[in-house]
This record gives structure tokens, C-alpha cells and sequence, in this order.
């Protein structure tokens, strides 16, 4: 099958995936091309589609996007002041609407990045987001958790395809991480918030390999000390708290 003459080539488009900080495997799909044998999961890629290999749940272009909208916040300081202020500019960097007054599953986005541990800022396929955590396969995470709705319901579509999410972080000290995004949902996130020790009144927001993208210095009504500690404690030991660690250096 020719490249049709008028898109970027592959190669362009995994150099310029590298050059965003997307250092994986790549998958560019055509319409019709079916991988669901090396994808370990049943998928056609729309046309001309970039499709993470290892993470084939994950909204490639949208995980871009939200990067790049961290790194442009943090420029203009948009992760210090008061945390409701700060909250929000999360929730818009994660592709979602600040919707704390809906109902939980039809978009409710209030606990986002608000308690330990719905912090991953998961950007997924949309054919992948109604699956669920059959069989208990993240432990900690209720069995039936339909998240599909509310998903589609909050994502911020000016992101990019797919949508986005406030994941659960439990797991994501297990290496690989064993968490909702790259278990249930087959995705890698976008960023993670981590609330750095010893104080716990800073964070910083790491990517999916747990590069620093950012930092915050939050004030007013941030989570209850407790939550920030224990967001700590769960993504200690894997490769999520060495940039909060750092940071308390």
C-alpha cells in the first residue's frame, strides 16, 4: 500500500512524536489495516492514525496536546496561586471541563485531582473507554466502574480525538504500572500529579515515563495533608515518584 503523497510521512511523524517527548514503539494505521494481533487487542486505527503500540488504548495526539498545554501553563505560572484557580487549569491541561456540580457518571469531574488518588490524566481512544475493570484486574478499583459516559460527557474536544480522564493512580508504583489507565483502559497517561515530600505543598506533573513536566506551588484549600502524603506513599517505589523526590532535594 502506497503513502498517500499529500500527509507527512511515517517517518516524519514518529520523528515528530520523539521530539514532543513521545520516546515508543509507533503504529501509523491505515483504514482497514487491523492490529489487533500485536496489539493484543482487536482495533482498526482510523486512517492515518498514530497508534501507540505497547498502549494501543492511547490517544496519541491527544496525550501530545495536553502536554503542550502543561508546558505553556507552567510558563505563564498557572500552577501557583489558589488551588481552585490551579484545579481548574489541571482539569483544562488534562483536556477536561470543570463540571463539579454534575452528577457522578454523567461528567462529574469534583474529585479530579482533588483527593490521592484520581491524579493520572489519562487520554484514551474513545472505541476503549467503556471498558472496565473486569475480573478485579486493578486491584483496589471496584469490579464495575463504567466510566464511559462521564468521559465522553467532560472531555474537552478541542484537545484532539479521543477524551480524557481522571484516573486512579493505585497500581502505578508497579512496574510495568498495574493502574486503571494502563491496565483498564490500555493507555498511557498524560501527566500525573505527585505532591512532593517533605511538606507535601508542592507537586510536579510527570509524564508517562516520570519526566518532569511541570511544578506547582499551590495555595488556599489544597487536598487535606493526609491525601498528600498518601499520594505520595503510592507511587513510591516505581518510576512516578523520582521527579517529587528531587524536588524535595
Amino acid at each position: 500500500m502506497l503513502w498517500p503523497s499529500n500527509l507527512p510521512s511515517p517517518v516524519a511523524l514518529r520523528r515528530g512524536a520523539v521530539a514532543a517527548g513521545l520516546s515508543i514503539p509507533l503504529i501509523i494505521g491505515l483504514s482497514g489495516t487491523r492490529h489487533s494481533a500485536a496489539l493484543a487487542m482487536t482495533t482498526t486505527p482510523a486512517a492515518h492514525e498514530v497508534v501507540d503500540a505497547e498502549y494501543p488504548g492511547t490517544a496519541v495526539a491527544r496525550m501530545l496536546a495536553s502536554r503542550a498545554r502543561v508546558k505553556e501553563l507552567a510558563a505563564r505560572g498557572a500552577f501557583d496561586g489558589d488551588w481552585g484557580d490551579v484545579r481548574r487549569n489541571l482539569l483544562y491541561a488534562a483536556g477536561l471541563k470543570d463540571l463539579p456540580n454534575a452528577a457522578p457518571g454523567q461528567g462529574y469531574t469534583g474529585h479530579a485531582f482533588n483527593d490521592f488518588n484520581h491524579v493520572d490524566a489519562t487520554t484514551m481512544r474513545l472505541d476503549v473507554a467503556d471498558f472496565n475493570n473486569d475480573g478485579g484486574k486493578v486491584p483496589g478499583i471496584a469490579t464495575n466502574n463504567p466510566l464511559g459516559n462521564g468521559i465522553r460527557i467532560a472531555s474537552l474536544p478541542e484537545l484532539g480525538p479521543g477524551g480524557s480522564w481522571s484516573t486512579c493512580l493505585l497500581g502505578s508504583n508497579k512496574v510495568p504500572p498495574h493502574d486503571v489507565a494502563h491496565v483498564q483502559f490500555q493507555s498511557r497517561i498524560a501527566f500525573k500529579l505527585v505532591w512532593a515530600p517533605p511538606e507535601y505543598d508542592k507537586f510536579v506533573l510527570v509524564d508517562d515515563d516520570g519526566k518532569e513536566l511541570a511544578r506547582g506551588n499551590p495555595t488556599g484549600r489544597v487536598p487535606p495533608l493526609y491525601e498528600r502524603q498518601r499520594n505520595y506513599l503510592a507511587v513510591q517505589g516505581g518510576k512516578y515518584d523520582i521527579a517529587a523526590h528531587a524536588r524535595a532535594k
